[in-house]
């Protein structure tokens, strides 16, 4: 008999936490349609029944991996500078959507919110609070933030070209149809900016940014912009309505 025994291989223990980061790996490689408990039993080496220990079910597993987005992106400061927080957050949410495409459409979507998320939007809505926001003023400012930055993630993902310099080798069959003449607008717009040397659609998303920040600046009082109004409210002006 050999002395030689073969050893087992070493298996990382099955934990909670390994459970949800091997499920934001799998949405990763293969999006969210793709993670299963069976899927992701097979990509750790386990059975299915093994993981329910650790997760019941689908849905706690949505609710943990969106949980390990929020917990990515930096918490804005009520103590600091209230535009300068929105920037570094929408970049940061970006990012993480960059990283994560699978988790726009989860992000908002979950009726069982972890600490992470529920810290972010604590200290988002802090943040804005603290700048001199009304409290309605808080909701909209936020509801407007979030639809622009998911959105635009949404648009950026969906772009068969993903970084500078790439739209021109991509987008140069489509240009050639512009040559006929019947779409003069979109030759411009092709021939002016998109095909320029250093164009990145990326860079769309600050000055948009900006636009929001800009009219959000208005409606905090004090702040030289101006005052909030409701619905049903009107200015009179010399008496006339």
């Amino acid at each position: 008999m050999s002395t030689t025994q073969a050893v087992p291989s070493q298996r990382l223990p099955l934990s909670r936490e390994r459970v949800l980061g091997c499920a934001v790996d799998l949405a990763d490689e293969s999006g969210i349609a793709a993670l299963t408990i069976r899927s992701l039993a097979q990509s750790m080496g386990t059975k299915p029944m093994s993981l329910y220990y650790y997760v019941a079910n689908k849905d706690e597993i949505l609710d943990g991996i969106v949980d390990i987005v929020f917990g990515e992106i930096e918490l804005p400061s009520p103590a600091g500078d209230w535009r300068e927080e929105m920037q570094r957050r929408a970049h940061a949410m970006r990012a993480a959507l960059r990283r994560h495409p699978w988790a726009v459409g989860l992000l908002e979507s979950r009726s069982s919110p972890g600490p992470a998320t529920l810290r972010h939007h604590e200290a988002t809505l802090g943040t804005l609070r603290a700048a001199g926001f009304s409290i309605q003023m808080t909701a909209h400012a936020y509801a407007l933030l979030d639809s622009y930055i998911y959105g635009f993630a949404l648009q950026e993902a969906a772009l068969p070209f993903n970084s500078r310099d790439t739209a021109a080798e991509i987008t140069a069959p489509i240009v050639e149809r512009f040559s006929t003449g019947k779409y003069p607008r979109m030759m411009e717009i092709a021939a002016e900016h998109v095909l320029k040397p250093g164009y990145d659609f990326g860079d769309e998303f600050d000055f948009g940014l900006d636009l929001i920040l800009d009219g959000l600046s208005r409606s905090i009082p004090g702040d030289g912009g101006d005052k909030e109004r409701h619905p049903g409210e009107c200015e009179q002006i010399d008496g006339h309505q």
